[in-house]
């Protein structure tokens, strides 16, 4: 049975923050681009009526944002690049195990996310929102999302032949998360396709578990109780993507260069 030594992923895990550290483009997009959407709440209007809206807006942009640079696209080009120089292989010739290099790999950018998703909450109370609706809501959703795209990561590298590449393989993906979030603003019709890609989920249950808006709407309508009932469909629908992308991942998954 596969199992994680903590010493050795989180050596590796310091290897892999360092080396993001030293790179100032990898730095700035994985580590300050998650930050700047947290400054639209800044230029709301807490006393306005659609201010809830905004603040949602705010919150879901930084969280995607997140969720995309420094746990998926990070993750794709570290992978493809480490994997093309033979990093990868001879780290599996030496004691660590396959789940230790591929989660010594995602904790820089897990990290990163997951701080992101935590100051936003502070951020988010003195700039005039509210505080979290469902605080276990949110959390349950931030986890599952990063793992979700930290899976779609390891199932693209599959198919990306080197570094240069990662940044058109990664389109599907990046979209499948930016059309459901911006598909808030789309006709029932359309929508009833859209909510079944994992941006609407995420977009929705971010919605429903901070601020307790139910889907279309700009005001808080449901209680703690409520938002768990609200939460159903999009919670079911972002549970079924982050299986499906463990799924692809752990068939596609390759350690040696693309022949």
């Amino acid at each position: 049975m596969t199992t994680l030594s903590l010493s050795r992923t989180a050596g590796l895990a310091r290897a892999n923050a360092t080396l993001v550290l030293r790179n100032r483009l990898t730095l700035i997009y994985g580590v300050v681009l998650p930050l700047l959407p947290l400054g639209l709440l800044l230029v709301g209007d807490s006393g306005s009526e659609d201010s809830g809206g905004a603040g949602a807006a705010a919150i879901v942009t930084a969280l995607m944002m997140a969720a995309l640079f420094p746990v998926f696209y990070n993750l794709l080009s570290q992978l493809v690049t480490r994997r093309d120089e033979l990093v990868l292989k001879r780290l599996r010739t030496g004691e660590s195990t396959d789940a230790e290099i591929i989660t010594s790999l995602a904790l820089p950018g897990f990290a990163v996310a997951l701080a992101t998703a935590v100051v936003a909450v502070p951020l988010a109370i003195a700039f005039g929102q509210d505080a979290p609706l469902n605080p276990l809501l949110y959390a349950v959703t931030v986890v599952v999302t990063l793992l979700m795209f930290a899976a779609f990561a390891l199932w693209t590298a599959a198919w990306t032949r080197n570094a240069e590449a990662a940044q058109i393989t990664s389109m599907p993906v990046i979209l499948l998360a930016v059309l459901g979030q911006v598909a808030i603003g789309f006709p029932d019709e359309v929508r009833r396709f859209t909510d079944l890609t994992p941006g609407a989920a995420m977009t929705d249950l971010v919605r429903v578990s901070w601020f307790g808006m139910e889907t279309g709407s700009t005001e808080r309508t449901l209680d703690f109780a409520g938002s768990w009932a609200a939460a159903g469909q999009p919670l079911l629908v972002l549970v079924a993507w982050a299986a499906l992308a463990g799924y692809l991942a752990r068939r596609s998954m390759r350690w040696e260069p693309r022949a």
